[in-house]
């Protein structure tokens, strides 16, 4: 996984909550060198498929303690529903999931650090629950906060980012925005892999990035934006880092035969148009509703 880091932007990085929850692991390496994030944009995409000038802004997006994330609205959301936050399940303050856990409105108070198109911090949001996390077929988290989608707008001049209600598209163009860092990375979506594997946790039809998405420790929870549509398509979550197979910090691909592939140093990240079916009237979490193929508890 795209590890979450511990303490905050001015900390030494020690290491990093592991999917065990003990100790340093997910998939790329933060600084070692008692250095801090940097505090303006950085755009890392590579020719040929650099982001373009319309790529999406910092806007909607959202610093964790750990991680980034974004609010975000469903097909069905009203601007007086309570806001979403999405991130990964890896990244949640209690622990990572185990393999076949789902959490579901669970109380919680974890804040966020919202950030304008700039990069630069418009304020605070504080969740009400955890709605849903799991890392079982995918690797997401969906926070309900204390306030409105028109009372962020009214408050901080704030938009959220929109999910997108279908499939992504092979060969589109894409961004993914790191609230935590404040920088971008752009790139491709190279494919989808039928099962991505690592250490114990099964993810499937993961988007697989070209390379020029060079994602690392912190870049966790970032929304992966589609450049033309300028809607959430997917949540970044992990990178093989040394071609190891299927291990920790080295997801691998498994395909319908059973093949499995290493791709070193290819980042990943998981389809978010699974999440529309399931939230209905409100921003409620329904898993029975019809569409709806999220793992229930």
């Amino acid at each position: 996984m795209n590890r979450p880091l511990v303490g905050s932007l001015a900390a030494t990085f020690l290491g990093a909550v592991a999917l065990t929850g003990v100790s340093a692991a997910p998939a790329a390496a933060a600084p070692t060198d008692g250095s801090t994030a940097q505090t303006t944009a950085q755009t890392t995409a590579q020719a040929p498929h650099a982001a373009p000038k319309a790529a999406p802004s910092f806007e909607g997006t959202v610093a964790l303690s750990n991680c980034s994330g974004s609010v975000v609205k469903m097909p069905t959301s009203q601007p007086g529903d309570p806001a979403l936050v999405l991130s990964n399940g890896h990244c949640l303050q209690e622990g990572m999931p185990e393999p076949g856990q789902v959490i579901t409105d669970q109380p919680s108070n974890r804040s966020f650090t919202l950030l304008k198109a700039d990069g630069s911090d418009a304020g605070t949001v504080n969740a009400t629950k955890i709605s849903y996390a799991t890392m079982t077929d995918t690797d997401v988290s969906l926070y309900e906060v204390g306030s409105t989608y028109q009372e962020i707008e009214d408050e901080f001049g704030v938009k959220a980012l929109d999910v997108e209600a279908s499939h992504p598209t092979q060969g589109n163009d894409i961004t993914v925005v790191s609230g935590y860092w404040k920088e971008t990375y752009g790139c491709a979506i190279d494919g989808f892999a039928y099962r991505l594997k690592e250490a114990g946790w099964t993810m499937k039809d993961s988007i697989r990035y070209t390379a020029e998405c060079d994602t690392k420790g912190g870049t966790s929870g970032s929304p992966v934006i589609d450049n033309a549509s300028g809607k959430v398509v997917g949540v970044n979550n992990t990178r093989n880092e040394n071609g190891e197979e299927c291990t920790m910090n080295n997801p691998c691909e498994v395909d319908e035969s059973g093949k499995t592939t290493v791709r070193e140093g290819i980042a990943y990240g998981q389809q978010t148009y699974v999440l529309a079916p399931c939230v209905g009237e409100g921003n409620k979490l329904d898993l029975g509703a019809e569409g709806c193929t999220l793992p229930k508890p």
